[in-house]
This record gives C-alpha cells, structure tokens and sequence, in this order.
C-alpha cells in the first residue's frame, strides 16, 4: 500500500518471491532484523516450507568495527595497555557478526592462544530501538488478527527475542553457560567446549581458549584425515539428548558455524563447541512428556501422543482426544511407512505441531528453542552420514531415561 501510494517507490524485485522479497527486506535493514529472520526460519510450526527455507539463507555477514575501538574497550576492562596482558594481538578481527567481533591474542600469564570477543559500540541501543518498532507492529497485528494472534503470540515472540538478543550482549552471561556445558562434558569423548578465563572477562568482553578444529560442515577436509563420519553424526544425536535430558541445559545455538571437530583422533571423533550465548531448559515436567511423546511416536503410539498433549497443558483440557488421534494419525501415518533411516525427525516434530495447532495449541516458548536445535543437529548428522538413523540411536537413550525416571528405582 505504501509503494502504491509514494509511487515513485518502485518495486525492485518484481521476478522475485514475496519470500525473496522479504529476505532481502530484512537483509537490508540491518543486523538486529537479520538475527530476527534467523530466528523466524526456525519456526517451521508457524511459516510456510518456503518462506522458512528463505528465511534460513539470511546470512549474518557484518562489516567489523574499529579496531582501535576494540583496543581502547579491552584496555579500559583491564585498566591497563593491551600489551601487559596480551602478546600477539591481532587487530584484524577474526571474525565479525552482528553483535559483537573477535581478536586472536596470547596470553602473556601462560602463553595460551585465546580469542577476545568483544561487543559492538552503542548496539544496545539499536536493539532497543529496533525492537521497540516490532512491538508496535506486534501489537497492530494483535487488532487486526486477533484470532491468530491469541495462537501465534506475536508481542510475546518480540518480547523473547528481545530478551534473548539483550542477553546475548552480556557476556558474562556467556561466560557462565560456556563454565557450565564444559563442568557437564569434563573429560567426555563426545564434545569438548574451551577454556575461559574469568580474571580478563567483563560484561562487554570474554576471553577463550583459541581452537584450531576442522568446520563440521567441511565434509572434505574431515574426509581427507580420515574422521570416522558415521561415529561423528551418532555423537552429535547422543550429545544433544544427553544436555536435553541428562542435564536440561542445552546448547540452543548449534548451528554449522558454532560447530568444530577436533583434529586429534579422527577415528575417534569429537566435537568442539563454541558461542555458547543461547542455552535452553526444560523443567522436569517438560522433560518427562517429551521423552514420552518421543518414545510413542518410535512406538506409532498415536493415542499417547494425543492424551500427552491434553496432561502437559499443550492443548486446551477441552480437546476431543479422539479427533486430536486421528488428525496425528492422518499426518503420520504416511511417514512411518518409509524406512526409519529417510524419516527426518524434526520434520515429525513440525508435522505435529502443525496438526496441534489446528486444535488451538499454543506457542510454547520453551519447545521453540529444541525444535530449533533438533532441525540443526538432525540436519548437520544427515549431512556428515546421510545413512543416520537418528531414531535408532536416540529411542535406546530416551527408554533408559524414562526408566531412570518412572521406574521402580526412581519410585
């Protein structure tokens, strides 16, 4: 309405999709939009397969700031020149994104290579304001949908991005989920998260250990040393049910570029993992009904799924279990007459939800963050061995813990 009305707005993209369009809309109006279409791609349960297949192109390519900025906010943290702490200090970023750029370094205390993360001047700021704008879109949408918007939320999808992106801004924060995961994972041959170092850390900046790991997603170079892919892609499953439910704190950003392996034992893979500012929990109530809705579906148990959804609160106590049954059935059925090996797992789990919706099942915030994690580590192990049988390799996990859990020991 808007280009119709300034008509010499043209539109610059008529070939295009309304789904190109606004991927190159949220492209081009900065990096706190940008993060937000990342997000949105994840949301399968709520946009259509193209527009999230779109949205999951958005690439977060950030021109870096100055490093004399970076230098002059390192040097005020330590109250000190850069050069009593650090040796070898690299004014070229090694990587830059939106929120914050990276700098290699050595310590001069113990001679370890490190990398200092370092916030954006002034970012906080354009944070606010940008989503102080979203909010009022939000919440015109709310009038002018009200139904959809009682199921879809929107001011509460703003308000969580917010919070999350605020909070990836306080790197002590980060500094204290990377302590965590790396206390969960001591000495485990799985994942392998690096060291911090506290006494040089400040809310504006972290310290790391530096690692020197091969990209997971270079399938040619994790070939060339000979990594045993199929042993690679069944650790990634076991390490993202393990922090799920072993520990319910759970790395939520595991995407491709967070994601190393080491180059020590190749026949014995293990991951490396890095930027651990987005964690996700789950309570144990959570924890229980989907290690159960997981179990029914290995189990073609349609009734549980439906009956589990009406306990949890998922979907209103009011629900017709019947109906919800065969609407689950309708939908899964035709996927579990393939062969379990070609079944993507979070593409049953969006299946469902979708179906859920249609029965009034409200967004829930703290699934948003698994489903999002599960689509990566199911996408990332299909990737490295496309034979993985992500159900085989998860349902023994998950009937042990429900085991551990409800059985006569737990009892």
């Amino acid at each position: 309405m808007g280009r119709h009305c300034f008509f010499w707005l043209r539109n610059k993209h008529k070939e295009k999709s309304q789904a190109q369009r606004l991927r190159l809309c949220l492209e081009a109006l900065g990096p706190v939009y940008i993060k937000f279409g990342q997000m949105l791609s994840t949301r399968r349960d709520l946009l259509s397969v193209e527009l999230a297949k779109e949205l999951g192109q958005l690439q977060d390519n950030v021109p870096p700031f100055d490093s004399n900025e970076a230098i002059a906010l390192i040097s005020q943290n330590l109250q000190s020149p850069i050069e009593d702490v650090f040796d070898d200090f690299e004014s070229q970023p090694l990587a830059s994104a939106s929120i914050a750029q990276v700098h290699c370094a050595t310590l001069k205390s113990n001679g370890q290579q490190v990398v200092i993360k370092v916030i954006r001047p002034n970012i906080e700021q354009i944070i606010v304001n940008d989503t102080d704008l979203m909010l009022v879109f939000a919440k015109i949408l709310t009038k002018i949908l009200p139904e959809q918007s009682s199921r879809l939320r929107p001011v509460e999808v703003v308000r969580e991005y917010r919070r999350t992106i605020l909070n990836e801004l306080n790197l002590t924060k980060e500094l204290a989920n990377t302590q965590t995961l790396k206390n969960n994972f001591t000495d485990s041959p799985s994942l392998y998260i690096p060291e911090t170092y506290s006494d040089y850390s400040f809310e504006n900046m972290l310290v790391i250990e530096r690692i020197f790991g091969i990209p997971v997603a270079n399938i040619d170079e994790l070939n060339a040393q000979n990594t045993n892919l199929q042993l690679l892609a069944e650790r990634g499953v076991e390490v993202f049910f393990t922090q799920v439910f072993r520990d319910s704190f759970f790395h939520a950003d595991m995407h491709p570029g967070n994601i190393f392996v080491s180059r020590q034992t190749p026949e014995n893979p293990q991951y490396i993992g890095i930027d651990c500012g987005i964690v996700g929990t789950l309570n144990k109530e959570d924890q229980r009904y989907l290690a159960e809705n997981f179990v029914a579906f290995f189990n073609s148990d349609y009734r549980k799924v439906a009956t589990l959804h009406v306990d949890s609160g998922w979907v209103p106590s009011d629900t017709n279990v019947d109906e919800f049954e065969f609407a689950i059935r309708q939908v899964l059925e035709p996927l579990f007459a393939k062969p379990l090996a070609e079944i993507s797992f979070g593409h049953v789990l969006v299946s469902l939800f979708e179906t859920a919706r249609q029965f009034n099942m409200q967004v829930q915030p703290q699934l948003v963050l698994l489903q999002k994690t599960l689509l990566y580590i199911e996408g990332l192990g299909r990737q490295l061995y496309p034979e993985l049988d992500l159900w085989k390799t998860a349902k023994p996990f998950l009937e042990n813990w429900l085991k551990e859990q409800m059985g006569p020991k737990a009892l």
